[in-house]
C-alpha cells in the first residue's frame, strides 16, 4: 500500500523516545523484569501489561527524552522512510478512527500517543526491549514501536514485510487502543489462554480493527481531501496476510520446534488472524465483534 506522494502528513503525532531512568517498582514486588518476561512470551502483543500489576505503576520514567519526527510532511516521504511511513499511518488511522469510533459507542475518541523507540525504551507498563516486539500500554495510551521489528518479521518469523504489513503491525496495536476506549480491556478476563479465551478475543478483534482501516484506507483524506494511501493491491493485502499468519501462536510454537498446543495460546492461531483481518477488511469495524461469537466460530 502505498501513499499518494501529494498527500500531507501530520508528523507530530509519532515521536521517537530514548531512554533514561525508571524509579520504583510495583506493589506486591512485582518488578520490571517480571513485565519484560511476559511481553516476551507475548511477541507482538499489544498485550495489556498492567493487569499483571494490579493497577499498580512501575514508578516515574526519569529523564526520558522524545523528539519529533523531521522530514515527514507528505506522502512522498512515507514512500521513502519507514520513520515517516509510521507518520503517515498514524495520521491515516487517527482520521480513519475519528469517524468510526462513534460508530462503536466510542462517544469522546482520543488519539494515542505514538512512539518510535530503539533498542529499549521506559514506559507506564515497565521497561522494554526490542524482543518485546511491537506493544500497545494502557496507563500511557501510548503504542510503542521499534521499527527493527520489521527485520525481525522476515528474518525470525519468515514473513517478507513490505510495506502495508508494516502498517498492518500499527493498525493492529491502535486498535488496542479502540479497546482501551470502548472498555474492552476492562471486561476481558485476560487470566486465560487457550482457544475462546478473551485473551485471544482481544488479540483478533485488534486484527480486525486493523483490516477495517485497510478495507477504508484508500478513502481516508487528509486536511486537503487528499486521500493518504493509494487503492491497495491483492499483492500489498497478500502480504499483509503474510504477517499475521506469522505470527499466529501455532507457527510460533512450530517454528520453535515445541509442540503446538492450543491451550497456551494467547493470541491466536495463524488462520484465525488472517481471518478476522479479513472480516474487518470487509465488513469494517462493526463487523468486529469477536466477544460475541461462540469458540468454535472464533
Amino acid at each position: 500500500m502505498s501513499f499518494n506522494d501529494d498527500a500531507r502528513i501530520d508528523s507530530s503525532k509519532v515521536k521517537r523516545r530514548g531512554r533514561g531512568r525508571t524509579t520504583g517498582v510495583a506493589a506486591g514486588g512485582v518488578g520490571i523484569v517480571a513485565v519484560i518476561v511476559v511481553a516476551l512470551v507475548n511477541q507482538f502483543t499489544g498485550v495489556n501489561l498492567s493487569g499483571l500489576l494490579d493497577g499498580q505503576s512501575l514508578g516515574t520514567p526519569q529523564q526520558v527524552e522524545s523528539t519529533a519526527l523531521e522530514g515527514c510532511t507528505t506522502g512522498a516521504d512515507a514512500n521513502a522512510s519507514i520513520d515517516c511511513r509510521m507518520a503517515g499511518a498514524a495520521d491515516s488511522l487517527d482520521t480513519y478512527w475519528a469517524a468510526e469510533a462513534p460508530q462503536l459507542g466510542i462517544g469522546d475518541y482520543a488519539t494515542p500517543e505514538f512512539f518510535l523507540f530503539t533498542s529499549s525504551v521506559d514506559t507506564g507498563c515497565g521497561g522494554a526491549t526490542s524482543a518485546t516486539g511491537p506493544f500497545y500500554c494502557p496507563p500511557d495510551r501510548a503504542l510503542y514501536v521499534d521499527t527493527d521489528f520489521f527485520d525481525q518479521l522476515r528474518e525470525q518469523y519468515g514473513a517478507s514485510a513490505g510495506p502495508l504489513a508494516q502498517m498492518y503491525v500499527v493498525g493492529h496495536e491502535w486498535g488496542h487502543h479502540i479497546q482501551q476506549l470502548s472498555g474492552a480491556f476492562d471486561r476481558a478476563d485476560r487470566s486465560a489462554t487457550g482457544p475462546g479465551s478473551d485473551t485471544i478475543r482481544l488479540e483478533v478483534q485488534a486484527d480486525c480493527y486493523a483490516g477495517a482501516w485497510v478495507g477504508s484506507a484508500s478513502t481516508v483524506t487528509d486536511d486537503s481531501g487528499t486521500t493518504f494511501l493509494e487503492p491497495v493491491t491483492d499483492a500489498q493485502i497478500a502480504d499483509a496476510l503474510d504477517a499475521a499468519a506469522a505470527v499466529g501462536d501455532d507457527r510460533i510454537q512450530a517454528a520453535s520446534g515445541g509442540q503446538v498446543d492450543s491451550d497456551t495460546w494467547t493470541h491466536g492461531s495463524a488462520e484465525q488472524r488472517q481471518r478476522w483481518f479479513d472480516t474487518g477488511r470487509a465488513g469494517g469495524a462493526t463487523a468486529c465483534d469477536t466477544f460475541g461469537v461462540s469458540a468454535d466460530a472464533l
